[in-house]
């Protein structure tokens, strides 16, 4: 059983919106178990327990929030060793575009690589001008349809990563998929 948890902190509600989106992508991948959980009610066995992980946050500044930093810095302290080599990505949500949604993701990824996960983003094109190379952002809550399309792309892209590469389930790679992509020529 393939086993994602989406950990995230929201003040507003932004994040938990795209929290819910990337959620909804990971549970399009057969055999997928899926925990949601906000980082205040999220405990370090969530993150042991995981076989992929997507970490989402508000932009607080350009980089992640002292919430979530603070999760990792004081919960997973501990579980250094416990978590190496499990797959993971970011997602963000700021108060406008060029908030620093991006390096907030960055940021996120910078922590969860500390920790030993291995990383990535995603190539495909969620709409005409949204890409997720560093993960799902989006400005204020995800009301755009290709914003939550976004986040749904990035749940069902760590659920495939995780079947194919912890669990060997070939069937799972993305590129094996027959799924409609928007590639780069094809953006005004």
């Amino acid at each position: 059983m393939n086993k994602i948890l989406v950990l995230f902190y929201s003040r507003s509600g932004n994040v938990a919106q795209m929290a819910a989106y990337v959620a909804e992508g990971a549970n399009q991948v057969p055999d997928t178990e899926v925990r949601t959980r906000h980082v205040d009610e999220a405990t370090a066995e969530d993150v042991v327990w995981c076989d992929g992980l997507a970490v989402g946050s508000p932009t607080n500044m350009g980089i992640l929030s002292w919430k979530m930093k603070r999760f990792w810095d004081e919960t997973m302290f501990d579980q250094w060793m416990k978590v190496d080599g499990k797959i993971a990505c970011a997602f963000s949500s700021a108060g406008g575009w060029g908030g620093g949604m991006e390096m907030a993701c960055q940021s996120i990824l910078t922590v969860l690589m500390n920790f030993g996960f291995l990383v990535f983003g995603v190539t495909d094109y969620a709409g005409k001008r949204l890409t997720l190379h560093y993960g799902a952002v989006t400005s204020k809550a995800p009301r755009d349809p290709a914003d939550q399309e976004s986040c749904r792309i990035l749940g069902r892209r760590l659920a495939e990563w995780t079947a194919f590469c912890i669990h060997g389930r070939k069937d799972q790679h993305p590129a094996s998929k027959d799924i409609p992509r928007l590639l780069p020529s094809e953006i005004d």
